[in-house]
């Protein structure tokens, strides 16, 4: 059973059945169908339901559904929207996750609605890895995406090229820093990993 979920819905979401056809066969990221205590809507950004087939952000609702983040009221308040769909003063949860429902009704997953990146189970905002390079004395530049390669965790940093921030060997997915040095700087690839393992979860 392949299971999608997410931490503010008590972590799972949908679940789909598998078997050797299925696995072989799919082209698609499939999640399945929701667990009998949620609701999930496939919206617009008019929180309008989308044909199917069609791309939309994926909300959650339901007894499952958290109360918010803790001392986070204002984040709180723009994911924990009101549900226009369930009862008065229910609430339903803006994923960012895009999906589109299949006409069995099976979701497929399609992406992000934002920069947010999933790795290894953890959800990364890569403006924070950026803002952490930025720190570091020398840089005036730095942009952080997810690349597909081989190479181990924090590798070579500097010159242009930067070092990996919670990367994966073996090609598989790993995010990967790029710098531009400050005029005259002098960019040192392991000072920039110490002074990342300072501020971020190592690898």
């Amino acid at each position: 059973v392949k299971m999608y979920g997410i931490t503010e819905a008590t972590v799972h979401v949908s679940y789909f059945a598998l078997n050797p056809t299925i696995v072989s066969e799919s082209t698609a990221s499939v999640v399945g169908r929701g667990i009998p205590d949620l609701r999930v809507y496939v919206l617009d950004g008019g929180l309008e339901p989308v044909p199917v087939g069609v791309v939309g952000e994926l909300y959650i609702a339901g007894l499952g559904l958290a109360r918010g983040y803790l001392g986070r009221s204002g984040l709180t308040s723009e994911r924990f929207v009101a549900d226009p769909y369930g009862a008065a003063g229910s609430r339903m949860y803006r994923t960012g996750d895009l999906a589109r429902r299949r006409a069995d009704g099976v979701l497929e997953f399609c992406g992000r609605s934002d920069a947010q990146i999933k790795l290894r189970g953890f959800r990364i905002e890569p403006g924070e890895v950026e803002a952490a390079l930025l720190s570091q004395a020398g840089v005036a530049q730095a942009v952080v995406v997810a690349r597909q390669d081989g190479g181990g965790d924090f590798g070579e940093a500097g010159g242009g090229a930067g070092g990996k921030a919670g990367g994966e060997a073996g090609g598989l997915r790993r995010l990967v820093g790029y710098v531009v040095g400050s005029d005259g700087a002098a960019l040192d690839g392991a000072a920039l990993r110490g002074g990342l393992l300072q501020r971020l979860p190592g690898p």
